[in-house]
């Protein structure tokens, strides 16, 4: 599989029990979600999405980013007995590790064979299944669109959290990818919502001219406040979903969490489903600082065939 797909759908093992398809004429099957924010409110509208996909069919557990409680929350959903689980970022190495028998279908999970929920993307093997939005290229991608908007741009600030494995992928990537467009990188960590301020107090000590984020839920919670603090520091701002062009940043390049949510809720209603597209999307507002330029007309959804279907 190549990269560039940025929207993987994981091929379901072959011994994928037809649970939910054997039932369905019988009567509507459980399903159990642990979600990983606080609350439905805190992710809206991915939760709403994933909700119009079930019909209202699941039974919810929001542990408030907090993996004390993903693992508890994840034996409470088990001991309910669902037809098929529902693990949701961090959640869903809990989900795994909670049940080997019952079906499982992940999203919003950056890195599946690291988390230990797939053996590989064509044969994952055991009983998950699910999307992901990893997409390392995409790095690069966010750098180059804030050069084209900046021209002489020239030191970019990296938002990462430590505590999660894939940003170091993300910091080898823009170490990669910023030389070749002129730019230096420099990563500042931040693994709770009360770092931010102190980071961008950091970043404009160092000079820095914009900053970037990636696919971090902690981040897609905090993303009001970064865009806040952005634009108080005049640094262009570019995250990774469409929901951040509304809380007040100045770009975004990535996969449609939406689509993912609305096709989690098929992957689970149906185990083997018919070979789906990916999408990606870039988006851009004006900022309120000197820098106003939109980037140039370019595509902005690309459908690509998943792996393994």
């Amino acid at each position: 599989m190549k990269r560039r797909d940025v929207m993987a759908l994981i091929a379901g093992a072959a011994a994928w029990p037809m649970v939910v398809r054997a039932q369905q004429g019988r009567r509507v099957p459980k399903v159990g979600v642990l979600w990983h924010a606080a609350d439905a409110d805190g992710e809206w509208p991915y939760y709403g999405c994933l909700l119009e996909g079930f019909e209202e069919l699941g039974i919810h557990r929001y542990p408030d980013e907090k993996p004390e409680k993903f693992q508890s929350m994840a034996a409470e959903l088990v001991a309910l007995a669902p037809d098929v689980l529902v693990g949701v970022g961090g959640a869903a190495p809990y989900v795994k590790k909670a049940t080997s028998t019952i079906p499982m279908v992940f999203m919003y999970v950056a890195d599946p064979i690291g988390a230990k929920l797939v053996e590989s993307i064509r044969r994952p093997g055991g009983n998950a299944t699910g999307l992901t939005n990893f997409g390392l290229e995409l790095v690069g991608k966010r750098l180059e669109y804030l050069k084209e908007i900046v021209p002489q741009l020239a030191k970019v600030a990296m938002i990462v959290n430590p505590t999660n494995p894939i940003s170091n992928f993300y910091v080898e990537q823009s170490n990669a990818a910023g030389p070749k467009l002129g730019l230096i990188c420099k990563p500042y960590n931040v693994a709770t919502l009360d770092g931010l301020e102190p980071a961008f107090d950091a970043m404009v000590g160092d000079r820095m001219e914009a900053v970037i984020f990636n696919a971090e839920s902690l981040f897609y919670v905090g993303k009001k406040r970064i865009a806040e603090l952005a634009l108080a520091r005049k640094l262009p701002c570019c995250g990774y979903v469409k929901e951040v062009l509304d809380a007040g940043a100045l770009i975004s390049y990535g996969a449609d969490q939406r689509l993912i949510a609305r096709r989690t809720a098929g992957r689970a209603a149906d185990p083997f489903p018919a070979l789906h597209q990916t999408h990606h999307r870039k988006g851009a507002r004006a900022h309120h600082s000197p820098h106003t330029a939109r980037p140039r007309g370019r595509s902005d959804r690309v459908g690509l065939p998943c792996c393994g279907a």
